[in-house]
């Protein structure tokens, strides 16, 4: 991976780096370690809460809190471990501890000692775990997978004792108010893998499980005030292990929505910052608080093409990058080389403790951009074979090139990134069905839209979608059209990109009342209540329309699942002409051909046109009906819709 060296020599230095004057001088290695004879947790807070012996990057800084700790002297004795510096920051209540874990280093707990000026110890025992399998098993989503997305409140309630949980600030769930708490949880997932399974995709991505403690709008998770502790109405760090472990079993994969952005504005941090820089315009927010506002917020510009203007000013790109994404969310200063460990160890934490198979990254473009090249490298650097995708909302193909690893920048960047998401194809998948055919408009508009796959590095690691939690549902932008839905998702599962799909899409999930509002996308899915008297998973009070969308979207996702083609096989499609658009998939084993066809009356295609793809008295078989045909003069299309054709039987 290009700059990799360079980025490991950066991650040493923000290590090992920091004011020296605020410095202890390096300690010795040891040799021996002291034996443990009780568990012991004096210290307020320790973050990672744990770490792993067998890292490529030996280094681990360690964020200690509690009340005056700044005054302390930590030391510790444990073989293959060494306390290399300690720093201390601009709160007294912090010390930040730099560690090296040495090849040498065993897997175990050990104390570390703080030894306060009035001569009293505290003693935290911190533990050393053995990794559960190698980097290179850490196999991240791509081409082959389809990944079922799902906002976790809005799924299934499998428990409802923890709907409500004494001593946080929202409280109460109102299943008729789209913004309040509804109750789904990990356990509800867990519980409906089967039917997730059945439907035919291989991977799940859950909106943000950890603990959102703010006062309205917390279902959402985008919120976080604790990046290492799950929210208790979704469960426990044992519900989300189980999920992990459960999709592992059936060779599916859990991707972690993580950001690295912003936290809560009711992050315990929030209330005690360690440095003067810890959050952008801490000043001004330390100033204003008991008046905190929409109106006193320094908000991002939003702004993002400043990260590639080359004409951009430093002041539009600073408003950019260091507004706060809203009022209640700080925006976090990865130039901080503590912040950007934080960050850093934090995203590793996750992957080493749930197994991950994937991570995808908020609002990509407003942090810091060498920072997020950085987190990303170190990241790949120790899972080679893993997976992110950023998240870059933006319908220009050239800025969604523009974050992928490898792209040819003109200012050389390279984000370490190998999955950003289509955007682009979205809007003009919607545009192509929608619109009426003519020299502009219409179905050119995917064939257009899938020619400036030139502009990217690798088109086939690009996350393609239709709808998500952001975004106004499928059948809502068709208009409530089912034939305009079924095209458009079959075009999406058969691109050469990693499709991903919103929960309730397969039952035609909409928000006519109110397109486009967050609350009534995000609609909880039938079925997953007590008392649902539409029950998804069972299929039982769906209407005809809703049934036939679930079973044409499980016979091709399960088709999917088994075609190299379709996975990694050689494009071409042809320019659309007379309302029918043409696009083929092929390996050494099958072909694929896809046929989307806007004619309302019956239509007789010539094939000779398609000679290149080389099925001229070829059987093909469709994957959805099973009907056989042959590839001959021409091909009748009785009615408007799409085909998928296959060579394989």
């Amino acid at each position: 991976m290009k700059a990799l060296k360079h980025i490991l020599i950066i991650l040493f230095l923000i290590n090992v780096s920091s004011c020296k004057e605020k410095s202890t001088s390096e300690k010795n290695v040891i040799s021996e370690t002291e034996t443990v004879t009780e568990i012991q947790n004096d210290i307020e807070r320790i973050e990672p809460p744990n770490w792993w012996v067998d890292f490529k990057n030996q280094n681990l800084q360690l964020l200690v809190k509690h009340p005056n700790i700044g005054n302390a002297t930590p030391t510790m004795s444990y073989a293959g471990v060494t306390l290399k510096k300690v720093h201390k920051s601009d709160s007294p209540n912090y010390l930040f501890l730099d560690l090296d874990i040495s090849e040498s280093a065993k897997a175990g707990i050990f104390n570390i000692r703080f030894k306060r000026e009035d001569g009293s110890e505290l003693i935290q025992t911190y533990t050393l775990k053995s990794r559960e399998k190698s980097a290179e098993d850490y196999v991240g989503f791509d081409s082959s997978d389809a990944i079922y997305l799902i906002t976790p409140d809005r799924f299934a309630n499998a428990n409802p004792k923890n709907d409500e949980v004494a001593g946080l600030l929202q409280q109460g769930t109102d299943r008729t108010d789209g913004y309040a708490r509804h109750g789904g949880d990990l356990q509800g997932i867990t519980n409906h893998l089967d039917y997730i399974e059945d439907l035919g995709f291989t991977a799940i991505w859950p909106c943000p499980v950890l603990i959102n403690d703010m006062p309205q709008g917390s279902y959402h998770g985008y919120a976080m005030t604790n990046f290492y502790k799950v929210d208790p109405r979704f469960g426990t760090l044992e519900d989300y292990r189980t999920l992990a472990d459960d999709l592992r079993s059936r060779d599916m994969k859990l991707i972690m929505d993580q950001v690295a952005n912003h936290c809560g504005l009711q992050h315990w941090w929030m209330k005690d910052l360690p440095f003067k820089d810890w959050v952008n315009y801490q000043e001004h927010y330390e100033k204003n608080k008991d008046n905190w506002d929409w109106k006193t917020t320094k908000t991002s510009s939003h702004r993002r093409t400043t990260n590639q203007d080359p004409y951009a000013s430093k002041k539009d790109y600073s408003e950019m990058a260091d507004g706060w994404f809203v009022a209640t969310m700080p925006d976090l200063n990865q130039r901080n080389p503590f912040m950007a460990n934080y960050i850093i160890q934090n995203s590793i934490w996750w992957i080493e403790t749930l197994g991950l198979g994937g991570i995808r990254q908020d609002t990509y473009p407003y942090p810091d951009k060498t920072f997020m090249s950085h987190w990303a490298g170190a990241i790949m650097n120790e899972y080679p074979n893993f997976t992110i995708v950023g998240e870059e909302w933006s319908y220009n193909p050239l800025l969604i090139g523009y974050w992928q690893e490898g792209h040819n920048n003109t200012d050389k960047y390279d984000s370490n990134l190998k999955s950003t998401m289509d955007f682009a194809m979205q809007k003009q998948i919607v545009e192509a069905l929608n619109e009426d055919e003519s020299w502009d408009k219409g179905l050119v508009k995917i064939y257009e839209g899938l020619s400036n796959d030139f502009a990217y590095t690798s088109p086939k690691d690009i996350m393609a979608f239709l709808d998500n939690h952001d975004k106004s549902r499928v059948y809502t932008e068709f208009k409530g059209d089912l034939t305009n839905s079924k095209m458009a998702l079959s075009y999406l599962l058969v691109l050469p990109r990693i499709p991903q799909i919103y929960y309730g899409t397969e039952i035609l999930m909409e928000d006519f009342d109110n397109p486009g509002d967050h609350g009534l996308i995000r609609t909880d899915f039938p079925g997953g209540w007590q008392g649902d008297t539409v029950n998804a998973f069972s299929g039982e009070g769906l209407t005809a329309d809703q049934k036939e969308m679930q079973s044409y979207l499980k016979t091709i996702l399960n088709y999917r699942k088994t075609s190299e083609a379709i996975h990694d096989g050689k494009t071409m499609h042809f320019a659309p002409q007379d309302g029918v658009y043409v696009l083929a998939r092929m390996s050494e084993n099958e072909t694929i051909v896809h046929i989307i066809n806007k004619n309302e009356n019956p239509i007789e295609l010539e094939v000779s046109r398609f000679e290149e793809l080389g099925l001229k008295g070829k059987l093909l078989k469709n994957i959805v009906s099973e009907a056989q045909l042959k590839w001959d003069t021409t091909l009748m299309l009785n009615e408007k819709g799409s085909l998928i054709l296959t060579t394989k039987f």
